[in-house]
């Protein structure tokens, strides 16, 4: 289970009112928004600045001209990203060329989309995913940019429905075409493993061989159940190396990290007992579950959870947006509203907690509109003098 708590106060509090707390802002980038829906880029450009952040799929810079930006890596192959990672470091320098874009959903493309395709995927197939993968992207679009939660919940419902939709009618062309990768590339390139680190004992790598080849027939049979539990099992025999490999950290060493009030010995014992479900949650990958004991163990702790003072909500909370500076008279207005929250009863209170939170967000709107960030698909990256080109 991994380490959430010293944030989770301020993600539960943000998310209370609706607010994409990790996710970068939408772009303030011009552009023309064509009658099929897709949105097209208008603008090259190019900026140099400090490196802010790095997701793993993207980077926030500082440019030099003040300016925030967040350059996605989307045109690269998950190999070279993996080979900049290495280079990509808090307060490096990197410059960024590409096209500006509207819209998160803008750094995918369907020409991106049809590269992972197989070529044997008929034209009237491609042409019926085109018009699904543009849906699928005004619907990711409509959804976050609402306000409405429910609405917001509905698009997503119909975005995922479209989304396997999809993949139903590329499955039978992607299996066809699959060339699996061997064992030992497999279980480097899915887990970052390998057997220089520890060495696998032979049963295990014999029962490892066995369980890989017939997950292959399962999943070019394309029964993607049992494929699944074919799977589940492969990783139960590799999950003790992975555990040497990273142990998982215990609930002694976890609980050592979080601001708690005076907790008994009986709550300390069950959420002790919830975090080791969780953490076998996890590694049997059965989400629904882990999902439930998480907030099961969230709703636990939180009742204990010392909330961060102001000050320090306030430094946490904007150093995920650059570090925005708030005037002397709103922070007086927030600290009023923060205070204010903290003395009301969570269950009792909840709506008033939302109307609070909401007159905070609106506060805080005009500093986040003020320093938005420019989103870029990038196709060209030079960080020390090593430039990188999508392949």
């Amino acid at each position: 289970m991994k380490k959430t708590i010293k944030k989770s106060w301020m993600i539960a509090s943000a998310l209370t009112i609706g607010m994409a707390v990790l996710t970068p802002l939408q772009a303030g980038a011009t552009s023309v928004e064509p009658t099929n829906g897709v949105t097209v880029q208008i603008e090259q450009q190019k900026i140099t600045g400090t490196i802010k952040k790095f997701d793993g799929v993207g980077v926030g810079i500082k440019g030099r001209d003040g300016k925030n930006y967040y350059v996605s890596l989307s045109k690269f192959s998950d190999e070279q990203v993996k080979q900049m990672s290495k280079s990509i470091v808090v307060g490096q320098e990197i410059t960024a060329e590409g096209g500006v874009v509207e819209h998160f959903a803008d750094f995918y493309t369907f020409e991106d989309y049809k590269k992972d395709l197989p070529k044997n995927v008929p034209n009237e197939e491609l042409t019926k995913l085109e018009k699904m993968f543009n849906e699928v992207k005004k619907l990711e679009k409509e959804a976050s940019k609402t306000k409405d939660m429910k609405e917001s919940e509905k698009k997503y419902e119909e975005f995922f429905k479209l989304q396997e939709e999809m993949h139903q009618i590329a499955k039978p062309y992607i299996l066809a075409d699959w060339q699996p990768q061997p064992l030992n590339k497999f279980i480097e390139y899915y887990y970052e493993f390998s057997e220089n680190n520890i060495v696998i004992a032979e049963n295990d790598k014999k029962r490892l061989e066995d369980i890989y080849e017939e997950w292959i027939k399962l999943r070019k049979d394309g029964q993607e159940e049992k494929s699944e539990e074919k799977m589940k099992e492969f990783k139960k025999v590799l999950q003790p190396y992975l555990d040497k490999l990273n142990p998982p950290e215990t609930f002694e060493k976890y609980i050592e990290g979080v601001n708690l009030e005076k907790i008994s010995t009986e709550d300390l014992a069950k959420l002790k007992a919830i975090y080791e479900d969780v953490q076998k949650a996890e590694r049997d990958e059965n989400y629904e579950l882990y999902n439930k004991l998480s907030m099961e163990f969230y709703d636990i702790i939180s009742q204990f959870i010392i909330p961060p003072t102001f000050e320090e909500y306030m430094s946490d909370y904007m150093s995920l947006r650059y570090e925005i500076k708030v005037n002397k008279a709103d922070s007086k207005k927030l600290k009023q509203l923060y205070e204010e929250i903290l003395k009301l009863d969570k269950k009792e209170d909840s709506t008033k907690i939302d109307e609070k939170w909401g007159a905070f967000h609106d506060i805080l709107e005009p500093y986040f509109e003020a320093n938005k960030e420019t989103l870029i698909s990038a196709s060209k990256l030079t960080i020390n003098g090593q430039e990188y080109l999508p392949r």
